[in-house]
């Protein structure tokens, strides 16, 4: 079976986008010691080991264990699974898009592995612009799936002009 240009062009961003998250996560779980916060950009940037039990900023941590599952394992799975399906048959969606919606399954498997092997997330970055802007503590994965995100709303935005 071969595949075209678009199919492997989903899979590879889908597949950098785990490799780089997976990547940086290992460092950071062999060279940062758990709660140590180091300065990339004075106190505007910095890296941290925070393992997230929970999904986005640790919500749902403090669940169920059955519910945790249900919620954080196989629900993201089934929705990932049907997006792939989707991207993959509707031949009408712009490269854009595309990537967008492939950074998305990429990022969301990424944290969805971790999950699985190791019962948590490994969250590491944060940004503090004096409070003007501020993060949770996140990962490359969530870097992707929240720029796939708003990747989408612009090209929706752009698509109703």
């Amino acid at each position: 079976m071969k595949l075209s240009r678009r199919s492997a062009y989903i899979l590879l961003v889908i597949i950098i986008t785990i490799a780089l998250d997976q990547v940086s996560k290992t460092i950071v779980r062999v060279h940062v010691n758990p709660s140590e916060r180091s300065s990339i950009i004075g106190e505007y940037f910095t890296l941290h080991n925070v393992e997230n039990a929970g999904a986005f900023l640790g919500m749902g941590s403090d669940l169920n264990p059955t519910l945790r599952i249900l919620l954080l394992l196989i629900l993201p799975i089934v929705v990932l699974g049907f997006v792939l399906v989707h991207i993959f048959k509707d031949k009408s969606l712009d490269n854009l898009s595309l990537f967008a919606f492939a950074a998305i399954i990429g990022g969301g498997l990424a944290n969805v592995y971790d999950r699985i092997v190791y019962g948590s997330v490994t969250d590491f970055l944060h940004i503090d612009l004096g409070g003007v802007f501020r993060t949770g503590v996140f990962n490359i994965a969530d870097l992707f799936v929240t720029t796939g995100m708003i990747i989408l709303v612009v090209v929706s935005f752009r698509k109703k002009k």
